[in-house]
């Protein structure tokens, strides 16, 4: 078993780890960068070291990273999501000094992180990928003939691309002329390739991902699948596990299609296969993630498996604890993305102090989040700030429980999306489980919300306690 792990990164993600790790007996190292020398994930370690003042580039230095955890003993690395954590040249860097890369192999990283050659090798396998160009296009020419000959609209996609970047859709040929510039600049920009792919555009699909754990003796088991389908221009807000959209035979199709594809490149680890489900009933490979979801909570509180327990377990040689008919799920979970963000003014990040929060609780609720009362939030990073967990037997039971959740937390001094959230969960289309991933750009009018009437609430409940100490 692994002794010292340095986790390369920060935030909740870095908080969720090192809890974890106490609960092993494994000694966890946090890093950080000056923004983040306050930040909770440094409180909480068993050790912190700075990276420097630059709030982004020892966050993604991976000779610094791995040499930092040679200097403090470590025999791991658990990088989280985002920054280094699907990049190939870190895992090998890991694996060249023999330090233990807690995630696939870099060569599994860098198959699955060029889009084209992840949508062949399904192909190989027997999975259904979503029709398009075989491989990188070469000019907006090759585009124009392939979108005419499979039709429109189609989506214009960065090969190296993620988190819902260097994406466009395009409904003519007008709009693909304009946008495969763009495009190919923004890939440029923001994954150091100008390679762009094509595929036909599933109008309205749900967005359905497979979790799946892999050990190195050749074992391989889903643990179900979410609904990432409420999300705003491809970033996701609210997740939901299993989803109440599919009937079971579904779920058993698109998990065994999952396992399909993890065996086909001999996955190792956590991962998460990504479907399109259209209005057919039809899956569509979208792409693999390399690394710990976002949303792997919701996956955890359905099946009551510790995701990154395992990861650490499988990274430490040891096979699956489980077999595919030992995991059950039960109930449902919905997570929601707490975002610095003003909905109401075309999400703008909301930066600064924290001046007050208070985290919801009671029975099946959880919050994942390194924020306290008197934090500063750095503007140099993601605005996604807490996730909150709800957890029931049924649906209506969940989405009551993530009403009362929202309303019970505060997180004063910036603007966030927990009321919008609330407002989602009172849609008529949300409660009856029939949304897509165009569901927040068909409600507009879930924006005309008020803050009052939960200030009202918070105040009412503050001086029903103030009231309550006087008589004691």
């Amino acid at each position: 078993m692994l002794q010292k792990i340095l986790i390369a990164n920060r935030g909740e993600i870095a908080v969720r780890i090192i809890r974890t790790c106490a609960e092993m007996g494994i000694l966890a190292v946090a890093v950080y960068a000056d923004a983040d020398r306050h930040a909770l994930h440094v409180k909480k370690a068993d050790e912190a070291h700075s990276l420097g003042e630059d709030p982004l580039a020892g966050y993604l230095n991976p000779h610094k990273l791995v040499n930092l955890a040679l200097e403090t003993g470590c025999d791991a690395i658990h990088p989280g999501y985002g920054f280094l954590s699907e990049n190939a040249e870190f895992a090998e860097i890991c694996r060249d000094r023999g330090i233990r890369f807690i995630g696939p192999a870099p060569e599994t990283i860098r198959a699955m992180g060029d889009k084209t050659r992840a949508r062949a090798a399904m192909q190989a396998a027997g999975v259904p990928v979503v029709p398009g160009s075989e491989g990188n296009l070469v000019s907006v020419e090759e585009a124009l003939a392939l979108a005419e000959r499979i039709g429109y609209p189609v989506m214009l996609k960065a090969t190296s691309g993620g988190g819902g970047r260097g994406i466009r859709r395009c409904e003519n040929a007008d709009e693909l002329r304009r946008n495969f510039k763009r495009v190919v600049s923004e890939a440029t920009k923001a994954f150091g390739s100008a390679d762009v792919f094509l595929e036909k555009c599933i109008v309205d699909p749900r967005h359905i991902e497979v979790q799946i754990l892999a050990d190195r003796h050749g074992n391989v088991i889903h643990l179900f699948e979410r609904d990432c389908s409420i999300q705003r221009r491809n970033q996701k807000l609210i997740e939901i596990a299993p989803s109440p959209q599919l009937s079971e035979e579904q779920r058993r199709t698109v998990c065994e299609l999952a396992v399909k594809a993890a065996r086909a490149v001999g996955y190792e680890n956590a991962g998460t296969v990504e479907f399109l489900f259209d209005r057919d009933g039809n899956f569509y490979f979208m792409e693999m993630n390399t690394r710990i979801q976002v949303e792997h909570t919701i996956t955890e509180a359905i099946t009551g498996i510790d995701i990154v327990e395992e990861q650490i377990r499988i990274a430490s040689g040891l096979p699956l604890r489980y077999r595919q008919d030992e995991v059950a799920k039960r109930g449902y979970a919905i997570q929601f993305r707490i975002n610095a963000e003003d909905p109401r003014n075309d999400f703008l990040p909301s930066f600064g102090r924290i001046t007050r929060y208070y985290a919801p609780g009671g029975p099946g609720v959880r919050t994942d989040t390194a924020i306290y009362t008197g934090y500063d939030i750095p503007p140099h990073y993601d605005s996604m700030i807490a996730k909150l967990i709800v957890w029931a037997l049924d649906w209506e039971s969940t989405l009551a429980r993530g009403r009362r959740a929202l309303d019970d937390m505060e997180i004063s001094g910036i603007k966030t999306t927990r009321t919008y959230y609330r407002q989602i969960l009172q849609a008529e289309a949300f409660r009856d489980a029939r949304f897509d991933t165009g569901f927040v750009e068909r409600h507009p009018e879930l924006l005309q919300y008020s803050e009052k009437r939960h200030k009202a609430h918070i105040a009412t409940a503050l001086a029903a306690a103030i009231a309550a100490h006087a008589g004691l």
